[in-house]
């Protein structure tokens, strides 16, 4: 009856160790302030768009009963963004989760919203390079690179064996 008990652990760690990296891990809000100059995740509810005279936007994420004074964290957009962060009203009410570098204005931490890419805990650190990715394979031995490849990369960088 052992064994059974034996096995189970190691899957259960395994599934909890998947389901923390699947999910990015955000901070709140009003923890922003504390990671100033740094590229973090941010989970907030956006509660209204308030546009400026001059083509920023500002994304209020402090609820309507929070003073201006402890509101501590908002993001900014600009008219030159509009293409790569859509309608800014549609964020409105929901939950996001949202990443780029925390700066500080007038004492207050604010994250420039420029891109979709941001939402949802922001785009991947790593990219595989899909040509590496076809020549790690079984058929190969495994090798990264063979004569077949070619030229690779740009500027004129030649790899062979």
């Amino acid at each position: 009856m052992r064994a059974p008990t034996l096995l189970s652990v190691p899957i259960v760690f395994l599934l909890l160790a998947s389901s923390a990296w699947a999910k990015p891990v955000c901070i709140a809000p009003d923890q922003a302030l504390q990671h100033v100059h740094k590229n973090v995740c941010v989970e907030a509810r956006v509660y209204r768009v308030v546009d400026g005279s001059d083509g920023i936007h500002f994304l209020d994420v402090c609820s309507p009963e929070t003073s201006d004074a402890d509101c501590h964290f908002f993001l900014i957009s600009s008219d030159e963004d509009k293409k790569s962060v859509g309608n800014l009203q549609s964020l409105v009410g929901k939950a996001i989760q949202i990443r780029g570098t925390i700066h500080t204005l007038q004492g207050r931490a604010d994250m420039i919203f420029s891109s979709k890419q941001q939402l949802h805990g922001g785009k991947e650190k790593f990219h595989p390079n899909p040509r590496l990715m076809k020549s790690f394979s079984a058929e190969n031995g495994g090798q990264g690179f063979s004569p077949h490849n070619g030229t690779m990369g740009q500027h004129g960088v030649h790899f062979r064996h």
